[in-house]
């Protein structure tokens, strides 16, 4: 028998300005009404399938926000395109193709032609805009919706020349799915069918908060930040904020905890424990690692627990070839092809262990499906019907297991390192990335040393914990500077929140800075 554990990972870094009260970017709005509500609606078609989803807190707290605020595309989808102002067309023009050519522009052939005519520099017409308008915010629809709302149907049946009426509509529908997400996945929490876990607040990599020197367990080359960053207390705040904001929105504490980019080591342990958290997950690289033996992938296909003084906590680790599969290569097959290649695989395994045995995939639930046709609806339907209808698998939440499973093993000491590269290479160690390290030591350091009123220390703390998310650590060498910027955006309120100036380095790109830094310490010298 294969116990199959699916865990989708929910995540949007924190996008809101604190000071100005804004909403920066709009992927929390778009990633709502094209993944998050869907992956769990479709459920409804196959009651034998149980799932875990981990929703993190800092996505959860901005979908709960977003009933209430409107980013700068959703403001400026609203406006009429006779009241837009040069500069309001030209980021229209700019910002409203930014999702999948193949999947999500080319399937509208007007939004396709608009594509092209801003490739070519042509003028775009105020139907033009306001089709734009529509066809950006439609296509971020999941298909399932656009094609089950009748009304959402004739728009698409339509496909061009939108009125203001029609626009209106779309964008509402932006905001009911926004405010149906919690209740229906608490609904589906109540049967029983899911399982819904969380992550540190603010999507910190909790061994660099502990101390930035493990990253030498990892990646002995690795070359550190010239001060070392260690906040055991922030560790501890991400995750008891994390629990009770949880408890807040579902009624309960969680069982399980998704540990950001599935980053662990064993000094962040007790913060689990001591939170009552019975189970996380992590990759397999952490256990072939922890267990010190050659990698007989038999051992993947169990749960572990480990032990320290506070108590016990049970480990669970994905098997990375499968979730990768879904990630990064089923998207290219039929759907079909992909599920029965699923099944294969799943059979290979029975066939080789010959007894019952956990089989974890843990990915990503949001990113992957832009790459397939019809957002993955296709290919998870398919999956789940294979699923339902193969005797010899069963769906289990890592909680079931462990309620009819017993442990494989004990894990003496849990190795260090994340779901990529075994290591913490992705957010710390090169010149660019250890500089917002030090950056953000500077600023924590403050708030150690000097005293505010509670009220402001509250709030800069918050800031203190965004900034330590994972996300602006990851993007900082590999992007056209859009995270760098909101880094030091959230770096410069946290000078603001608490009545200091400005560090001069915060205005500019942190190459920038650091490229400036170096040339004076080299004058110095």
């Amino acid at each position: 028998m294969i116990n199959l554990c699916i865990i989708w990972h929910m995540h949007q870094p924190f996008y809101e300005d604190l000071v100005e009260n804004k909403v920066l970017s709009p992927w929390v709005r778009l990633h709502s009404v094209k993944d998050y509500m869907d992956m769990v609606f479709i459920l409804n078609e196959f009651p034998k399938i149980k799932l875990t989803f981990n929703l993190t807190p800092s996505l959860l707290e901005q979908i709960i926000n977003l009933r209430d605020k409107k980013d700068r595309y959703l403001e400026l989808s609203y406006k009429k395109p006779s009241e837009l102002t040069p500069q309001e067309r030209d980021f229209i023009i700019d910002n409203f193709f930014k999702c999948n050519l193949e999947n999500m522009i080319t399937p509208f052939p007007r939004y396709y032609e608009l594509f092209q005519k801003k490739n070519k520099n042509q003028e775009f017409t105020d139907q033009d805009i306001l089709d734009l308008q529509v066809l950006f915010n439609l296509s971020w629809i999941d298909p399932t919706f656009r094609f089950s709302d009748p009304q959402l149907k004739e728009i698409v049946i339509k496909s061009r020349f939108f009125s203001e009426e029609d626009k209106i509509y779309v964008l509402e529908f932006h905001q009911k799915i926004l405010n149906s997400i919690l209740d229906t996945y608490k609904r589906f929490l109540e049967s029983g069918q899911i399982e819904i876990t969380t992550s540190p607040f603010y999507h910190p990599i909790l061994p660099l908060i502990f101390s930035s020197k493990i990253a030498l367990c990892t990646f002995p080359e690795c070359v550190l930040p010239s001060e070392i960053f260690s906040y055991p207390e922030d560790v501890k705040a991400q995750i008891s904020s994390a629990v009770e904001f949880f408890k807040n929105i579902f009624g309960k504490r969680p069982e399980g905890v998704w540990p950001s980019e599935q980053a662990v080591s064993h000094q962040i342990l007790d913060f689990f424990i001591e939170e009552k958290i019975k189970w996380i997950v992590t990759d397999e690289a952490i256990l072939f690692k922890s267990i010190k033996e050659d990698k007989d992938r038999r051992k993947l296909y169990s749960y572990y627990f480990l032990e320290t003084k506070k108590g016990k906590l049970n480990v669970f680790f994905r098997d990375k070839n499968l979730s990768d599969l879904i990630s990064f290569v089923y998207y290219k097959l039929p759907p079909q092809e992909a599920v029965k290649n699923f099944k294969e695989y799943l059979c290979r395994l029975k066939d080789s262990i010959k007894e019952e045995c956990i089989v974890v995939i843990a990915l990503d639930g949001e990113n992957a499906w832009e790459y397939y046709k019809w957002d993955g609806y296709d290919f998870l339907r398919e999956l789940y019907k294979t699923i339902q209808e193969t005797d010899w698998i069963r769906t289990l939440t890592p909680s079931d297991c462990i309620k009819k499973i017993q442990p494989l093993d004990k894990i003496e000491e849990l190795s260090a390192g994340s779901w990529i590269f075994g290591n913490f290479s992705k957010w710390i160690g090169t010149p660019t990335k250890n500089y917002a390290w030090e950056l953000l030591g500077k600023a924590r350091k403050i708030l150690k040393t000097e005293s505010f009123p509670p009220q402001i220390l509250e709030k800069a703390l918050k800031q203190i914990y965004i900034l330590e998310g994972s996300d602006w650590f990851w993007w900082f060498d590999d992007t056209d500077g859009e995270f760098d910027e909101l880094f030091r955006l959230h770096l410069r309120n946290f000078y603001h929140i608490i009545g200091k100036k400005i560090p001069e380095e915060l205005k500019h790109p942190l190459k920038e800075s650091l490229v400036k830094k170096d040339e004076k310490q080299t004058t110095h010298l």
